[in-house]
């Protein structure tokens, strides 16, 4: 029988994973707070931009949930557990829970545009902490930044002013 590491086998050290854990988990809570939050709004989103907003939402939401789990699997793959439980996302995210029912299309990209800078201030401390600590894991983010920052222009340029 052969001896078989059930750890993964990285190039990052532990303490270099407990630190990348320690920047990733914030973002990855607050991707699931965009995705749950983007597809509320995505559900009772109202107005003449209806259908353009609607199936925009449904892009960031995937994409949200898509990078929430690059963000997961990587911290796994250097050994360590996530937490991305609902729960644990309700208590630790920073969003603010969007108003029950209905809403126009403007307060709609609003409110989710205001998520999206959220997780781009946890995204960016990710960049920024991980730079020196293991370029993979800032790849990672880096990626997560570049598609997040198209998702916010795409949304904002439906209530652009002049």
């Amino acid at each position: 029988m052969t001896d078989i590491q059930i750890a993964p086998k990285t190039g990052a050290s532990a303490d270099a994973a407990a630190a990348v854990a320690q920047y990733f988990t914030p973002v990855l809570h607050e991707l699931i707070a965009l995705a749950v939050n983007g597809k509320q709004a995505h559900w009772h989103v109202r107005g003449v931009n209806f259908i353009a907003v609607h199936e925009l939402l449904d892009e960031v939401v995937d994409h949200a949930q898509e990078w929430a789990d690059l963000v997961a699997e990587r911290v796994v793959a250097l050994g360590l557990p996530i937490d991305g439980r609902l729960g644990t996302v309700a208590a630790e995210s920073g969003a603010v829970v969007p108003k029950l029912g209905f809403t126009t299309y403007d307060d709609a990209i609003a409110d989710v545009v205001a998520q999206i800078d959220l997780a781009t201030e946890k995204i960016n401390a990710a960049i920024e902490g991980t730079a020196d600590i293991d370029p993979a894991s800032q790849d990672v983010v880096i990626e997560i930044r570049r598609g997040i920052d198209k998702d916010r222009w795409f949304l904002s340029a439906h209530v652009a002013v002049k």
